[in-house]
């Protein structure tokens, strides 16, 4: 948390002072270069997370193919949107919403759920459910003709 604190502070003073060098090592022209490299930057980011998010929409929310192996990629200090990147679907918010920290369950076809809690969209904490195997498991079928015969 106190490195996202940091950052916001040290990320806009690089920028101001890449661009003060540039103005004066090279005048207007270096202000430019600078600024324009600032700008691309910024863009490659904006697209990329158009990509995420246009990927994200044309599938179901809260789904994932694998709840075991999206739990097993899972790192703290994660962004939401890299771990959007990852199941390529948008978690199905189990929070309040608009209150921190914040909650989002993604399930697979089989049942198992990872829970992830972001603060300051940072992954915080994240927990792998699977579902009980309270179930009995249906007999094979060569094991019930070994029975008949006997």
């Amino acid at each position: 948390m106190m490195f996202q604190k940091i950052q916001r502070i040290v990320i806009p003073l690089a920028a101001l002072a890449a661009l003060i060098l540039g103005y004066r090592h090279y005048g207007w022209p270096g202000v430019a270069l600078v600024g324009g490299g600032l700008i691309m930057w910024q863009l490659l980011h904006f697209t990329r997370m158009l990509q995420v998010l246009k990927r994200a929409a044309n599938r179901p929310i809260g789904h994932v193919d694998s709840a075991v192996m999206l739990h097993a990629r899972l790192r703290a200090g994660l962004p939401l949107l890299h771990v959007v990147a990852m199941t390529r679907s948008l978690g199905q918010l189990e929070s309040p919403k608009d209150t921190q920290p914040e909650r989002y369950r993604w399930t697979d076809t089989a049942g198992s759920t990872v829970l992830c809690v972001f603060n300051g969209g940072k992954l915080q904490s994240w927990d792998l459910q699977r579902p009980s195997q309270d179930k009995a498991l249906p007999e094979p079928a060569h094991a019930a003709a070994v029975e008949s015969a006997s």
